[in-house]
Order: C-alpha cells, then sequence, then structure tokens
C-alpha cells in the first residue's frame, strides 16, 4: 500500500497551479497511473501465488517423501546390533562364542541324535555309506528291505550284485554303493570276524568308509567322541566364523580346538540339526533363529519372523521327521515309509 499512496499525491498537487484543462490532464493521467498500476499488481499477485504454490507442492512432495521413506525403514526387521567391532574377534572371544553356540543348541535341540535308524553298529556303517548323495529319510525307507534280506557282514558279502543293486536303487548312485557295501562286508567278515571295528584307523581301511562315515559310527555305536563333518557342519561352522577352511580334515582339526572332546559328537548333531531345520544354505531363516545373538553371518537369510517361519522343516515346521523310528524323546512325527508322502521336510536334507 505504501507506494500506490505516493503516487497518487503527485498528481493532486500538479493539478492545483493548472488551469480547467490543466487539471481535467492532470485527472486523465492519474487515471491512467491508477490502471497501470492496478494492471503491475495483477501479474505480480498471480506470480506470487504461483510460487507460493510451487513452493507448497515441493515441500509437500519432500515431506511425504521424508515419510514414505520413515515408514518403508519401519518396515523392515531391525537387524541384531553388530557382532563385530573395528576390532577384529579374539581367538578366544571366538572360542568363547562357539562353546556358548554349543550350549543354546543343546537347548533347542535336546532331543538332537543321528537321523538313520540303525539297531547295530553294522547296520548304522551301511546306513551312512548309504547316506552319500541323498536324504537320511531315503535311506531309512530302504533299509529295512536290505537288512531284511542280509541281516549280517557274512550274509551281505554273499549278496547277488543285480539283487542288490535293486533294493539300492531308491538311494541313487545303487550300483557304486552296492559295491561299497558288498565289499565293507566282505572286509569285516574276513578281517574283524564279522564285528565292525571300533577304531577310526580300522574303519577308514575299509572299502567305502571314510573319517565323517567312522566318526558317525564311533559316536553314535560305540560312544567315541568325534565331528561329523559333512556339507551341513561345514557349512555352518563357516557361517559362525569359527573357521575359513573348506577341506573336511582340516575344518574337523580346527574345530577340534575350540569345542570341548566330550562335546564332539552331540555338537556335530546340534549343528547339522540346526542346518537342515533352520540355517539352511540358500535362504537362512535368521528371523526365526535362536542363535542369531551369536551369528556373524545374521541378515543373510529371510529377517521377517512370519516369512522366516514358513522356512522351518521337520518337526520344526510341523512336518516328519527323518526316521521311521525315531527316539522316545522326539517332539515331531516319524516319517513314513518307502512310497508313503514325507511332506517338504524332506527336502533339501541331503548330505
Amino acid at each position: 500500500m505504501g507506494d500506490s499512496a505516493v503516487g497518487e499525491q503527485e498528481p493532486v498537487k500538479r493539478a492545483s497551479r493548472t488551469n480547467g484543462a490543466g487539471a481535467a490532464s492532470a485527472g486523465g493521467a492519474q487515471g491512467g497511473a491508477a490502471k497501470k498500476a492496478a494492471a503491475g499488481k495483477a501479474p505480480a499477485k498471480r506470480a506470487a501465488k504461483a510460487t507460493a504454490k510451487s513452493a507448497a507442492g515441493t515441500a509437500a512432495g519432500a515431506t511425504a517423501k521424508a515419510a514414505a521413506t520413515k515408514k518403508s525403514s519401519a518396515k523392515a526387521p531391525a537387524k541384531a546390533p553388530a557382532k563385530t567391532s573395528a576390532k577384529p574377534e579374539s581367538h578366544l572371544a571366538m572360542v568363547r562364542r562357539a562353546r556358548r553356540i554349543n550350549r543354546e543348541l543343546g537347548e533347542v535341540y535336546y532331543y538332537a541324535h543321528p537321523e538313520l535308524d540303525f539297531e547295530n553298529p553294522y547296520q548304522l556303517l551301511v546306513a551312512t555309506v548309504l547316506s552319500a548323495q541323498t536324504t537320511d529319510l531315503r535311506v531309512n525307507q530302504t533299509t529295512p528291505a536290505l537288512f531284511a534280506a542280509y541281516p549280517t557282514p557274512e550274509d551281505m558279502a554273499a549278496a547277488d550284485p543285480e539283487k542288490l543293486e535293486e533294493i539300492l536303487r531308491p538311494t541313487g548312485f545303487f550300483r557304486a554303493k552296492a559295491k561299497s557295501v558288498l565289499g565293507l562286508s566282505a572286509a569285516i567278515s574276513e578281517r574283524f570276524g564279522g564285528e565292525v571295528p571300533d577304531t577310526i584307523e580300522d574303519l577308514v581301511s575299509l572299502p567305502g568308509v571314510g573319517r565323517k562315515t567312522a566318526f558317525v559310527v564311533l559316536g553314535n555305536a560305540f560312544g567315541v567322541p568325534g565331528l561329523t563333518v559333512d556339507t551341513h557342519f561345514g557349512r555352518l561352522v563357516r557361517r559362525w566364523k569359527l573357521t575359513e577352511q573348506t577341506d573336511a580334515d582340516k575344518v574337523e582339526a580346527e574345530i577340534a580346538e575350540i569345542i570341548p572332546k566330550s562335546e564332539w559328537t552331540m555338537f556335530s548333531h546340534r549343528t547339522i540339526f540346526h542346518g537342515r531345520r533352520i540355517c539352511h544354505s540358500r535362504k537362512p531363516a535368521c528371523g526365526v533363529c535362536p542363535i542369531s545373538h551369536l551369528c556373524p553371518s545374521y541378515g543373510e537369510g529371510e529377517l521377517d519372523p512370519e516369512k522366516a517361519r514358513k522356512l522351518l522343516k521337520y518337526e520344526m515346521g510341523g512336518l516328519p521327521g527323518q526316521r521311521l523310528k525315531p527316539p522316545p524323546d522326539y517332539p515331531g512325527r516319524p516319517a513314513p515309509p518307502l512310497g508313503g508322502n514325507a511332506g517338504q521336510g524332506a527336502a533339501g536334507a541331503a548330505r
């Protein structure tokens, strides 16, 4: 308003000194100046409004974007506190963490056990050899007919190879497995009087028997502590940053220095159970993992608890287990016999 008042005063002063025509002329000039000022104000006002509207739109857009970002961040599951700092984990801290993992897995899998059905050392040895490149479930579904036909090493050594291969067909690689079973049965009969040996040196001397198989037999049939380094075990101890080794023998040696010898067999069972049920190879169920607070690899898998729960297998997912005859304290359902529907829990459990 200040500018328009000044513009109107000057023509009035000039009009008082002139004649009527001058006054009329001044009046015309006054009217023209007023119109021009009014015309100038309108675009300026519209421009001011447009600028304000644009600024408001930009501010609203920025606010909406910030709100969306905040909402997106709120939806994402919060990752557990970082386990690592600028300072690398010391060897002592790693050992303590490994032993705590073992203890806490023991509370979760209090029923951990070998997932192969067996009644004696010989059956466990044969079943373990057959478990290569297949599931324990498939082996458990195959061995009832196998041991019914050939109950002792002597019987198995005398078996017709073609008939044996036919029985073993469901386990895959049945020709190679039939050859191994025939060879180890003959060796047990001829060299060990029909009894499965109970030392690592003698067991690995049998056809088709490596350290992993030998430790399964020693730990579960003879009570001799041993680490079973199968694919699940190796994968998890590397994921837990307990070793960087990929060779099974080197993994075994390093873990043996970390876990007390008396715990070797059960640590193996607990680790393998966890790998089959929760800590899967491709998509771990991190969102429901009971030891996520101890895992430096937390976040590699599914973090949303509801989605992670759908990834659980076997008894953890309400599905049948792998054994047709599980231990009495097993909290899940027995597996069905060959030809039955084992459910999705059996998927991906191959060694």
